[in-house]
């Protein structure tokens, strides 16, 4: 049986997939604003937009019914470190900004954003993948998987076209292309 947590591992390889690009760019010194903004609309449509709404209003407040907590424990955490990385991707798109009006040094902010949000999510994605997934599979009935499963697929089919998932993933294979050959 497919799952609601397989569903979200499976955007995780993808996303995992961006947070290397985002730190080969840093070694590799990018200063193609355009790649940096692909980025950022890649993590705000997809990774955050559709990924992280699927747990913000599906997964965590099933979870809740289970007993836990948003303000303490696993979801609490997940939640928090959500917020952080909101605050990296402003922090990504903020540098653009300074970049574009001629701000030579902002790409040091870029940079640090870049790389503060990838090890955030690899150590994120760890946490979800090996320990609250693991839980909510051994919660959840089979009822209650397919329930996710079916809003999941919603909140998809509602995403932005040209960030759904399969255009999301092409967008990353592209920017594989030029940072992880």
């Amino acid at each position: 049986m497919n799952t609601a947590t397989q569903n979200l591992e499976n955007d995780h390889v993808h996303i995992l997939r961006l947070t290397d690009i985002m730190l080969a760019m840093v070694d590799q010194k990018c200063k193609e604003t355009d790649h940096f903004e692909l980025v950022v609309n890649l993590i705000r449509k997809f990774a955050d937009g559709l990924h992280h709404a699927k747990e913000e209003e599906l997964l965590f407040p099933m979870l809740g019914e289970k007993g836990f907590s948003q303000e303490h424990g696993p979801v609490a955490v997940m939640l928090m470190e959500h917020v952080q990385g909101r605050n990296f991707v402003k922090g990504i798109s903020d540098g653009i900004v300074d970049l574009k009006k001629g701000n030579n040094g902002a790409i040091q902010q870029v940079f640090e954003n870049l790389i503060g949000y990838a090890i955030l999510l690899q150590n994120h994605i760890s946490k979800e993948n090996n320990i609250l997934f693991p839980m909510a599979d051994q919660i959840f009935s089979a009822d209650e998987q397919q329930t996710l499963i079916d809003q999941f697929a919603v909140v998809e089919s509602e995403a932005d076209p040209e960030f759904n998932p399969e255009n999301a993933i092409a967008k990353i294979d592209f920017l594989a292309a030029i940072y992880k050959q």
